[in-house]
């Protein structure tokens, strides 16, 4: 029995990366918003799923829009700094990312949040989505956004949608299978991870030398053997410095510092022989019955993963204490789903859509396949005064945001082989830079109704690079945007003018987002606005380089961001030496707590990896930056010669 029905501008259902910048941007745009999240903490893969270490968008000119902002939220709020491990440049506690998230929204009067809730019915009017019941209230809304983690809005609504693999013959992509197979069928998606954080209890007065942490309890099905070998490939060159005569397995402990967090806390989220989980992958979109014994078994896998680690290490290390906010409180309060079901839409991201363009660094920004299918209803009609070939040639200059992760999937125990998408650059790996389209948001046949969260129209190769969480960030603060536009223009989101929705994203005045991917142009950069427009009016003319025709180090006097960093700095003096083309070592001299200390230079500013890029092998060097002891990295913020 429904006790209250609630009206909205705007409702999204799901309190995701996605789902939750979607509500802030929304709100912050004016809609009458309504955020509806099943589990008690907001943001998903950041937070309540427990990946506090993201990957993607690592670079300062991708730090843009409400990922950027988070970021400097983080950096302002985390004891110690982000510096705390080798698989990302900014792992923290996931409490104080959730906390975050929860003061943007409670400090928005428009918009209301509804915790711990699932959608049960979707309602429509004809052709369009007009809101949701749950479990004793409703929501009906002028637009709806799917920001669930597994798509299930899609199926209450039976909007079209992919689950499984696409064969090479459907778009042609170099990756994907030439028949279905055992391999296919075992994996219709990727396999999800339950991320369970372990803490380094310390050294105590004892025998041993280390405190007792408690021990971990076996679940069912309990077997040690599957996880042997788990971190064999990882040698010692990560923790040289940071190991003390009582450790244990060097191996052991670079992959612990792999994720580790602040405050002596470890993510675990191990693809290799670890604790990723995919046990009949079906059964997530069988039943509610069924995903619960899927995650009920992920969860107790992880535990056991988690036993093995303390037999391995040694009591040392044991499970967190009270890091999530239910009971076993070292379980993040669902798995990270790497897949969902996946929206049939206007269009559809390819892998060629995500891979370099021949003989460049960036992917196809504007690409033909999105002009294959114009905007527009195939009943309701399109915009007035705007014709086929306009809209066609509109539709390709449809980026509403920017990626840059290298595709990566997971298949517990097997490699899969994808083309490469990776490049060098700062003096590390990092990924082709892609964008996401708008019409990949909207279903194709569909009114009243947005996707925001992982299941965007994208295939099943290509979902592993537009699933991270910087991207998916973006998505969702688009999808906003685009809801709370469609409210004042009183249109469906196939007929929002696609500039006007570009516009808006690059000239929030709280998180102004990029469109167009460049390596060379930082948000605080004084042209940033006028090159972003530039590319988008003259397509064109986007250099395959991914650099702006610009310097990349601003000369005004909006610096403030550059002062902040180098203030959070450390100075060192030493020896440059190139040892490949993007692959440098310093050699510290000065300070003398630090003297012939050698260390990876590594830095995510365009105009800092300029000059790398430019110094001779044994250039004297006075640089500005912050020590990674755990990837043995010095992140330089600023620097000078001699």
């Amino acid at each position: 029995m429904l006790n209250q029905t609630y009206t909205a501008d705007v409702l999204v259902v799901g309190g995701g990366t996605g789902g939750t910048a979607a509500a802030i941007q929304a709100a912050r745009r004016g809609a009458k918003t309504i955020l509806v999240s099943e589990f008690s903490w907001l943001g998903g893969m950041l937070t309540s799923a427990g990946v506090s270490a993201p990957d993607g968008n690592e670079l300062e000119a991708f730090q843009t829009g409400l990922w950027g902002a988070f970021l400097q939220e983080l950096r302002q709020r985390q004891p110690g700094g982000l510096d705390n491990s080798w698989v990302s440049f900014f792992s923290y506690d996931p409490r104080i990312g959730a906390e975050i998230f929860a003061e943007w929204v409670q400090e928005l009067p428009n918009l209301h949040w509804i915790s711990e809730q699932v959608p049960k019915e979707v309602y429509r009017q004809g052709n369009s989505i007009i809101g949701v019941r749950f479990a004793d209230f409703a929501v009906t809304a002028k637009i709806t956004l799917d920001a669930t983690e597994l798509g299930d809005l899609l199926a209450l609504a039976d909007i079209p949608y992919r689950w499984g693999w696409e064969l090479q013959s459907e778009w042609g992509e170099p990756s994907a299978p030439v028949t279905f197979n055992s391999f296919t069928k075992k994996y219709p998606v990727q396999a999800p991870t339950w991320v369970v954080i372990m803490q380094d209890f310390g050294e105590a007065m004892s025998t041993t030398g280390y405190a007792n942490a408690p021990e971990i309890p076996a679940a069912p099905n309990d077997n040690p053997s599957q996880f042997t070998g788990a971190w064999n490939s990882y040698g010692v060159e990560r923790v040289l410095q940071t190991l003390t005569p009582g450790d244990a397995d060097a191996r052991g402990l670079r992959f612990l510092n792999y994720g580790r967090l602040p405050g002596g806390l470890f993510m675990i989220n191990w693809p290799i022989c670890g604790n990723d989980y995919g046990q009949g992958l079906e059964r997530l979109i069988e039943s509610e019955l069924s995903r619960g014994e899927f995650n009920q078994e992920s969860r107790w896998y992880s535990q056991n993963f988690a036993r093995f680690i303390q037999n391995q290490l040694g009591r040392r290390y044991g499970l967190a204490k009270q890091v999530f906010p239910h009971a076993p409180t070292a379980f993040a309060l669902h798995p990270y789903y790497r897949e969902s079901r996946r929206l049939v839409g206007l269009t559809t991201v390819r892998e060629q859509d995500i891979l370099p363009v021949a003989g460049g660094r960036v992917a196809p920004v504007f690409n033909d396949a999105i002009a294959l299918q114009p905007f527009g209803h195939p009943t309701a009609g399109v915009c007035v005064g705007v014709g086929a070939a306009s809209r066609r040639e509109a539709s390709r200059r449809e980026a509403i945001a920017v990626g840059n992760y290298a595709n990566d999937h997971h298949y517990p125990g097997v490699e899969f082989p994808l083309q490469p998408k990776s490049l060098r650059w700062g003096g590390r790996c990092t990924g082709t830079p892609f964008t996401i389209p708008y019409s990949c948001l909207i279903p194709a046949a569909t009114d009243g109704f947005l996707v925001c969260e992982k299941n965007i129209s994208v295939s099943h190769i290509a979902n592993g690079a537009t699933r991270l969480q910087p991207v998916v960030m973006g998505i969702g603060q688009a999808a906003g945007m685009a809801a709370a536009m469609c409210v004042e223009l009183n249109c469906q989101p196939r007929d929002l003018p696609v500039k006007a929705l570009q516009t808006a994203l690059l000239q929030d005045d709280r998180a102004k987002a990029a469109i167009i991917p460049f390596f060379n142009l930082p948000p605080n950069h004084s042209d940033w606005l006028h090159w972003q427009l530039y590319y988008l009016d003259n397509p064109q003319a986007y250099p395959a380089s991914g650099d702006c025709p610009c310097p990349s180090e601003d000369k005004s006097d909006n610096s403030t961001f550059d002062k902040d960093l180098i203030r959070e700095s450390n100075c060192f003096k030493g020896v440059f030496y190139r040892l490949n083309q993007q692959e440098y070592r310093f050699t510290i001299t000065a300070p003398t707590g630090h003297q012939a200390q050698n260390w990876q230079l590594v830095t995510l500013r365009s105009h800092i990896d300029e000059q790398l890029r430019a110094y001779p092998d044994g250039q004297l060097l006075t640089l500005w930056g912050r020590q990674n002891h755990f990837g043995n990295w010095l992140l330089v913020e600023h620097l000078n010669d001699g």
